[in-house]
């Protein structure tokens, strides 16, 4: 879920409401268009998503996984995918723009999800039949896995694609001149979070349900047809869409700096500050804080158009983008604290296989599919935050002075609090699961079902969603309030580096892990059969690494100060005209 919460975000952060994205006035566009943009995105995002949470399951069963082996590949792939939503975002703002993007991303991810359902149906695509924990299992070939590789990076290009750019993309076929497109925003904002979180939902539950009790060729196969008719309905409505075309991205300022900055790296600057000097874009002007090299004027005739403009934008950048990439080099410590809850939220791989092995039915002919516990995480997110930003954050207003009710720091750190309370109640939960399963005489039988209710689970994902809740949401919080407007595109992109960072850094954890106890032939805390192995331990020091990051934490906000103190000074107001001069000469 707090994917969702980054890439919608992100998704916004092209600024629909910047006059360079304003599109003109015609028959296109307006509410006419969201039923073929909303469908698109949710009945993508059920049929991505759908696909992850038995995921686990699939490759131990069908292809003969070990458990770190499976869950290293999914974390590998889910870093592919949030990694690739920045390259979606870059490539329909600076190139393609959003149409072009989406569409290319609901074909990749069509193609990637019936090729996945081809291994379930096609003879010979995955290996033959095994008795699951046998150690007579044949393994996967190279070619094999050549095809599920395939399978999941088209499904992650499609992802990477569609998600950063279908808000924005909607907010494009509103008209912002209206009176009253303030209300029409509102409503449709609130129509495509309700309707993504309900896709996620149906995703978890709906779709986890049918592959366990249907088998994975009906299941993988639903989810196909579902992301045919996404991609179907998005093009039905071309003829209806605005178009906006690509502009420049920001990310591209932040490759030109360094450059131009090593290019004038002989300069001397001039003796005094003064505005002429240095070049400013032409809707902010900001005083730079240092020597600012990379935005010095040698000649205001060669290198300056007479709108005050640089023509060449590789031998010249403005002050605004040296300073962009110094607050967002400043911000990087305390980004970089955010990693480590991200990762501890990210184990669903192995509690997954934890809900297999323990009793799961709610009623006599109920049983709550494995891979559907995680709904608690994102039920409760659904449910606290409305009731955070209605009930709390007046009450706290009153007596804190914020206007958000506590600090956006504050908020992070709570968060990294109760992910690691989370995670300890996750250990502690794993232990007694595995003592009663050793108890029961089923050390030797992983697949069996122990008497322990599976909805022991429950307190963990419960205390996930509110750690989400508070950091993830703070997170994007902070990186607004220090970041000017025109960096509203970094702020989210920031939190979705930060998931594919948590992505690698637990795919490293598990095989460090994995390759550590396993020495000497010792049975692997993260062993296939979790009735001999340790996962408790494991999480009780992923327990004690999100302890050593909250310290880390403290230290960053110590370092970092005042937040107010140190976001930018970027007025929305311009100045008068600056007459550029030319660099004294030394």
């Amino acid at each position: 879920m707090e994917q969702i919460v980054a890439e919608d975000a992100m998704a916004l952060s092209s600024n629909p409401k910047n006059p360079t994205h304003q599109p003109s006035i015609s028959r296109h566009g307006g509410l006419r268009t969201m039923p073929f943009i909303i469908v698109n995105e949710v009945f993508e995002r059920i049929a991505s998503i759908g696909v992850l949470p038995n995921m686990i399951l699939y490759l131990m069963r069908e292809y003969n996984m070990e458990a770190a082996n499976g869950a290293n590949l999914l974390f590998i792939w889910s870093a592919l995918t949030n990694g690739l939503a920045i390259f979606g975002a870059f490539l329909s703002d600076a190139y393609l723009g959003r149409f072009r993007v989406i569409a290319l991303g609901s074909f990749s991810s069509l193609i990637g999800i019936i090729l996945l359902w081809s291994t379930t149906t096609i003879p010979g695509m995955k290996p033959p039949p095994c008795e699951q924990f046998q150690d007579d299992c044949n393994p996967a070939t190279p070619s094999q896995l050549a095809v599920l590789f395939s399978s999941f990076g088209l499904i992650s290009i499609g992802a990477g694609c569609i998600r950063p750019c279908s808000m924005a993309f909607g907010a494009d076929q509103l008209d912002k001149e209206t009176p009253d497109s303030e209300r029409i925003f509102e409503r449709f904002f609130n129509w495509y979070y309700a309707s993504t979180a309900m896709s996620v939902v149906i995703a978890l539950t709906i779709m986890v349900h049918i592959q366990d009790h249907l088998g994975w060729n009906f299941g993988f196969g639903i989810l196909a047809i579902l992301m045919f008719f996404s991609a179907f309905m998005f093009l039905f409505g071309s003829s209806l869409y605005v178009k906006v075309k690509p502009c420049s991205s920001l990310f591209t300022g932040f490759v030109q700096v360094p450059l131009v900055a090593f290019k004038n790296r002989h300069l001397n600057p001039p003796p005094a500050y003064s505005n002429e000097y240095y070049h400013h874009s032409d809707d902010k002007k900001l005083a730079p804080t240092n020597k600012l090299r990379a935005c010095m004027i040698r000649d205001p005739a060669t290198e300056l158009s007479s709108d005050g403009t640089a023509p060449n934008l590789w031998s010249i950048c403005s002050v605004e983008q040296v300073e962009s990439l110094k607050t967002l080099l400043r911000v990087i410590p305390i980004w970089s604290t955010g990693i480590m809850i991200l990762v501890t939220v990210g184990q669903n791989s192995f509690s997954t296989l934890q809900a297999t092995t323990m009793d799961r039915y709610l009623t006599p002919n109920f049983e709550i599919p494995a891979a559907s516990f995680t709904v608690g995480t994102v039920v409760v997110l659904m449910i606290w935050i409305p009731i955070y930003d209605v009930v709390l954050v007046p009450f706290l207003a009153r007596y804190s002075g914020q206007p958000r009710g506590i600090s956006s720091k504050l908020r992070m750190g709570i968060g990294l609090v109760i992910s690691c309370v989370a995670m300890a109640v996750g250990a502690i939960t794993e232990g007694i699961r595995r003592r009663i399963a050793i108890e029961q005489g089923l050390d030797e039988q992983p697949a069996a079902t122990l008497n322990m209710s599976a909805l022991w689970l429950m307190p963990q994902y419960i205390l996930f969603g509110f750690a989400e809740s508070f950091n993830a949401i703070g997170q994007i919080e902070f990186y607004y309030s220090q970041f000017s407007k025109n960096m509203s595109s970094i702020s989210v992109s920031l939190f979705t580096v930060g998931l594919a960072a948590a992505d690698l850094v637990g795919s490293v954890l598990v095989n460090i892990v994995n390759s550590a106890t396993s020495k000497r032939g010792k049975e692997s805390w993260l062993s296939s059969n979790l009735n001999k192995g340790h996962l408790d331990y494991y999480y009780w020091l992923i327990t004690l690494l999100g302890f050593i990051n909250f310290m880390y934490f403290l230290v960053c906000c110590w370092f970092y100060g005042s937040s107010e103190d140190a976001k930018a000074g970027i007025s929305d107001e311009g100045e008068d005209d600056i007459e550029y001069r030319a660099l004294p000469s030394s």
